[in-house]
């Protein structure tokens, strides 16, 4: 969605940089579909807003009945004590107003205003403890909510398909409901405890002035509407105006993690872009803070307009009681306690819109989250996993095509493919010629847009995925630097293996080649491999790799599929670590599957695959394709010149 003219103005110059186009993403995008109803509720009538309000209320209940349904009912109940008391407050009130006022004329009518005074006195202090009740088990039950729907949606994003991923909208999603749908779910069911309270007060107000005058009941109602119409608008505003602001809020935190991420630092410096990083920070920033800036303007006018309304009707309200009795249609016993009825129902109506304004911003982070748990219910495997399978001995891609979302071409389109146990496959091939696709679709990480892909005859779309991943170890190029101990990021790789004498883990580094690497660190293998924590180490790119390796090598899985696994890698440790990779396969026991752009490492392997453009140009042994004088031989003749060189 285009940002409105009033959030846009012309970028900020920054000395020599003082560039005007946008160098940062898309200076403008598509509003995402999980704001679409952030998009509607700013628009939206009173009317349709009040009908909105129980679904938002609703998922807020049921996750405090879930969380501890004791908490969630205690809460209730106490609040609604709170307010009757309240309301008996109020009536006794009447009887002291008359004692008091009949003292003038009988001084010991002061001792009939004593007992109606202690209720008076009572029903406060009961209302306090009963407050302080409501606040205590708030206090237990808002975290157990937030660890809730904290766990609900991590459950779910651990079972969606890898492809999501490379969805921007689904991560940035995950993104807002992890970050601030959550701590909102949290805080909305506070604000709901605060609604409930507000709200049985304001009845009782309400009902105690009816009592007291009939006229009284729609003259307390009309005092609190114009301050309810402002806020309600004010918030419609803020909502227009982060739908507005959207694609600028994006991209501020991409250079805002540009500029102060570790990984960033050196190439920024080596880059000089200092100065280009900071300009275009500013230059978004202003686009944001302009935005901002005319929203306060936007709220104070309607606030300011609120206030002045509700003033003039507290003052009508006022004066129209003076004038009840006056005509002696209300006692002026009744009239003092009107009063009060009047100011405790405005302070229950200023909780109340104060609740509901919240609750109005939190519904657009419960619909975001249920979008969210829904849209991940619906990225999981369509298949019914009802069929299980054991480590492959031939795994065939059968006229397979991916695209990725979003995109408006495949990825693979048509390839078919067969290989078997025992075998060391090569995929090659230039860039987004479809090798790591290819991959993940013969490890199941994705399954195919269109056709099949089977192990020993059964379809990857029809085995659980937790089934299918059990007999599979990737070995990635940018592979996960897990922030534990150096022993820990071994294991990890099949962290529930028994190996109590250390044999398994000892022949993993070993023959990786990380030991070495294991024997250098300040505390040996209980090193914490990350800079995050005191004493904590990192390593180099290279040696990173041969951990991930050594991680591959411990999974000792079905199925093993190394990524430019030795990008990094010095000659010396990239032998190794390919010999070794070789050997997995050795005895006719997995499948190895390489995907490299080093065609020297691949003269070995049994089959090489060859991609082009999404497609399998040519498929054979180093010895047949070489003859052929087609892609693998071009691509290898030009490494080999360039070494040679």
């Amino acid at each position: 969605m285009a940002s409105q003219t009033w959030l846009v103005d012309s970028a900020r110059d920054d000395g020599p940089v003082g560039h005007q186009k946008a160098w940062i993403g898309a200076e403008d995008i598509e509003t995402p579909y999980y704001l679409r109803s952030q998009e509607e509720a700013a628009s939206a009538s009173v009317w349709a807003i009040a009908r909105h309000m129980p679904r938002t209320a609703l998922p807020l209940v049921r996750w405090a009945w879930r969380a501890s349904p004791v908490l969630t009912a205690g809460t209730g109940v106490v609040q609604v004590l709170a307010a009757a008391v309240t309301a008996y407050g109020l009536l006794a009130t009447s009887q002291v107003f008359a004692g008091l006022l009949a003292i003038t004329s009988d001084p010991r009518a002061l001792v009939t205003a004593l007992p109606p005074l202690g209720l008076v006195v009572g029903a406060a202090a009961a209302r306090g403890l009963l407050e302080a009740i409501a606040r205590l088990l708030l206090a237990e039950l808002t975290p157990r909510i937030e660890q809730l729907a904290e766990e609900e949606l991590y459950d779910r994003l651990l079972d969606v398909e890898l492809v999501a991923f490379d969805d921007p909208d689904f991560t940035q999603q995950v993104r807002r409901s992890s970050g601030q749908a959550v701590f909102r779910i949290r805080n909305g069911v506070s604000l709901l405890g605060t609604l409930l309270s507000s709200f049985v007060t304001l009845v009782a107000a309400v009902a105690t002035a009816g009592l007291l005058q009939p006229l009284l009941m729609p003259l307390i109602l009309v005092i609190g509407m114009p301050q309810a119409w402002a806020t309600l608008r004010g918030q419609q505003a803020e909502l227009a105006a982060m739908v507005a602001l959207n694609s600028d809020y994006r991209r501020r935190s991409v250079t805002g993690r540009l500029i102060s991420e570790r990984q960033n630092a050196a190439e920024v410096r080596a880059n000089t872009t200092q100065r280009l990083l900071i300009a275009e920070h500013r230059r978004i920033s202003a686009a944001i803070t302009r935005g901002a800036i005319d929203l306060g303007r936007r709220q104070n006018r309607v606030s300011t307009a609120g206030r002045a309304l509700s003033a003039v009707a507290t003052g009508a309200g006022y004066l129209i009681v003076g004038l009840l009795v006056y005509v002696s249609w209300l006692p002026l016993a009744l009239g003092g306690t009107a009063a009060i009825a009047m100011q405790r129902a405005a302070g229950a109506f200023a909780n109340s819109i104060f609740a509901l304004n919240g609750l109005f911003g939190v519904g657009v982070y419960v619909d975001l989250f249920k979008e969210c748990l829904d849209d991940l219910q619906q990225r999981r495997r369509s298949g019914d996993g009802e069929s299980s399978c054991a480590a492959p001995s031939k795994i065939e891609v059968c006229n397979a095509s991916f695209r990725y979302p979003g995109q408006p071409h495949d990825a693979l389109h048509n390839v078919s493919l067969s290989v078997q146990r025992g075998q060391v496959v090569a995929l090659v091939g230039e860039n987004g010629s479809g090798k790591t696709t290819l991959a993940k679709l013969l490890t199941g990480l994705y399954l195919p847009t269109s056709g099949d892909v089977q192990w020993d005859g059964v379809s990857t779309t029809t085995v659980d995925p937790s089934n299918l991943h059990e007999h599979i170890a990737v070995v990635m190029q940018d592979a996960v630097r897990w922030p534990m101990t150096a022993e820990n990021n071994v294991r990890i790789g099949r962290h529930d293996a028994s190996d109590a004498n250390g044999d398994r883990f000892a022949t993993a580094t070993e023959r990786a080649g990380v030991k070495p690497v294991l024997e250098e660190l300040p505390e040996g293998i209980g090193t914490i491999l990350s800079r995050e924590f005191q004493g904590g180490r990192d390593l180099s790119g290279g040696q990173w790799q041969r951990m991930s390796v050594a991680r591959g090598l411990y999974r000792d899985a079905g199925v093993v599929v190394a990524d430019e696994p030795t990008s990094a890698m010095d000659a010396r440790a990239e032998q190794s670590a390919f010999m070794a990779l070789r050997q997995m396969s050795t005895g006719r026991e997995r499948i190895t599957v390489l995907v490299t752009h080093r065609l020297a490492n691949v003269r070995r392997a049994d089959v090489i695959v060859a991609l082009a453009h999404g497609a399998i140009a040519e498929i054979g042994t180093h010895e047949e394709l070489m003859a052929r004088r087609g892609l693998y031989h071009d691509l290898y003749m030009i490494q080999a010149d360039a070494y040679a060189t």
